[in-house]
C-alpha cells in the first residue's frame, strides 16, 4: 500500500523527536517545561462553559447543523462593526471548523494545480501545507529581522507577482510574534490590487497586543474586501482550542467558494460550539482583558529573566508566543533545541522548522505559568547551554 506523493512531503517529524525526547527525559527523572506547542493553559471563560454545557445537554443539537444559524453569522457581523468599525454583511461570513482546516479548504476553492501561492518564511506550516495540498507552487516571501519581520514587498520579483494567484499573510505572526502597523497594510491591499492577488490574512492573534497597544483587522483597509478574506480564530482569544470555533469574513466571491466546499466536506458547526460562540461573542471584554494580560506578564517574565541571564532576546509585540534568537555558538537552531532539552528540561521549537529563515531562531509558546518560568529560567541559568 502507498501513500500520494502529496503525503511524502508532509511531516510532523520535528515534533515527533520532540516529544520522544520529552517522554526519554522524564522516564530518566528528570522535570521537563515544555515551552514547545501553542496550548493554551488558561482556563475558559465560564460563561461560555456554562452555555456549553447547557447546551449539550438538550438532545436536538446533536442533529447536522448543515449551515451557521442566523444568530452566529449576526453576532460575528455586530462583534466586527464594535471591535474593528468594520461593516460585513450576512454572504460575507462563514464559520470554520478551525482555521487549520479553513487554510486547507480556501486553497483547495481558489486554486489550481501550478498556480503560484506566496507565502511568509519562517511562517505557521499550514500557511504552506494547505496551498501544496491543492497543488500550489510555493513561493517563499522571507520575514527578516532588519525588517521587524515584515513582507518587503518590493523585494518580491515582478514576473512572480504577475503570476501569483493567492498571499498568505499573518500578524500579529506566529511565529515571530510580530505586529504590522496600519501602513503596512495599506501597501498589502495596493500590492494586491496592482497584479490581481487574491489574500488571505490570518488574524488569529488580534487580541493578544501588547504594550497599550490595540489589534486591528486587515479589513479596515478601504479596498481590503475586494481583494481579500481574513480568518479569526477563538482558539487562544477564548482558550477553547477543543471546540475548534473560527470564522472567515471578507470577500463574497472568496466566501462564497469557500461555504460551497465546505458543503461537500462537512455539515457545519456543533450547534452548542455556535451558542458558546454567540456568548462569547456578546460578553464584555472583560476575559479577553485577563487573557491578554497573562500572556503579557509572561512574556515580560520570561523575556525580561533571559536577559538578565545572558540570552539576550528583543521584546515581543504581540502573539502568545516569543521568538528568541539562539546563542552565538550556535549556528543549528535543532542542535541548540536538543541540548537545552538535555541539559535544562526546557523544551522550545526549532525556529527552522517554520522554514529557512527560522534557522538561528526558537520559539517559544507562553503557556507555562509564573512559577514555571522562573523555574525555567533557572534551570537555564544554572546549565553551561549561554556559556
Amino acid at each position: 500500500m502507498n501513500c500520494s506523493r502529496k503525503m511524502e512531503a508532509l511531516s510532523s517529524a520535528i515534533f515527533t523527536k520532540l516529544n520522544d525526547k520529552k517522554l526519554e527525559l522524564i522516564a530518566s527523572g528528570k522535570e521537563v517545561i515544555d515551552f514547545s506547542i501553542g496550548t493554551p493553559d488558561i482556563p475558559p471563560d465560564k460563561k461560555v462553559v456554562e452555555v456549553l454545557q447547557y447546551e449539550t445537554g438538550k438532545i436536538e443539537n446533536y442533529k447536522y447543523a448543515i449551515s451557521d444559524s442566523e444568530e452566529l453569522i449576526l453576532a460575528v457581523i455586530a462583534w466586527y462593526k464594535k471591535r474593528y468599525k468594520v461593516e460585513l454583511e450576512k454572504d460575507e461570513v462563514t464559520s470554520l471548523l478551525g482555521s487549520q482546516s479553513g487554510f486547507a479548504e480556501v486553497a483547495l476553492s481558489m486554486i489550481d494545480p501550478g498556480d503560484i501561492v506566496l507565502t511568509q518564511d519562517p511562517g505557521y506550516p499550514i500557511f504552506s501545507v494547505g496551498p501544496y495540498l491543492a497543488g500550489a507552487k510555493i513561493h517563499k516571501m522571507p520575514l527578516l529581522k532588519k525588517n521587524n519581520f515584515l513582507i518587503d514587498f518590493d523585494a518580491i520579483d515582478e514576473n512572480v507577482a504577475k503570476k501569483a494567484k493567492m498571499m498568505v499573510v499573518s500578524y500579529p505572526n506566529n511565529p515571530t510574534a510580530s505586529t504590522a502597523p496600519r501602513e503596512f497594510y495599506e501597501e498589502l491591499v495596493c500590492f494586491a490590487k496592482k497584479y490581481d492577488i487574491a489574500v488571505l490574512h490570518d488574524n488569529a492573534y488580534s487580541e493578544l497586543v501588547f504594550d497599550g497597544k490595540v489589534g486591528g483587522s486587515f479589513l479596515e483597509i478601504e479596498g481590503a474586501k475586494d481583494i481579500g478574506i481574513e480568518f479569526n480564530s477563538f482558539s487562544k482569544t477564548y482558550s477553547i482550542p477543543g471546540c475548534r470555533i473560527a470564522f472567515a469574513m471578507g470577500n463574497k466571491y472568496m466566501i462564497k467558494q469557500l461555504k460551497t466546499l465546505k458543503s461537500h466536506v462537512d455539515y457545519g458547526m456543533f450547534l452548542p460550539f455556535q451558542k458558546a460562540a454567540i456568548k462569547a461573542l456578546s460578553s464584555p471584554s472583560d476575559y479577553i482583558d485577563i487573557v491578554r494580560n497573562t500572556y503579557e506578564t509572561r512574556r515580560n517574565l520570561l523575556i525580561n529573566g533571559l536577559n538578565k541571564i545572558g540570552w539576550k532576546i528583543d521584546m515581543t509585540a504581540g502573539s502568545m508566543f516569543v521568538w528568541a534568537k539562539i546563542p552565538s555558538k550556535y549556528e543549528s537552531s535543532m542542535k541548540f533545541t536538543i541540548d537545552l532539552m538535555e541539559k535544562t528540561g526546557v523544551i522550545v521549537v526549532p525556529g527552522s522548522s517554520f522554514g529557512d529563515e527560522g534557522e538561528g531562531f526558537v520559539r517559544m509558546a507562553l503557556v507555562q505559568d509564573e512559577e514555571h518560568i522562573l523555574k525555567a529560567i533557572e534551570s537555564i541559568k544554572g546549565s553551561d547551554i549561554l556559556k
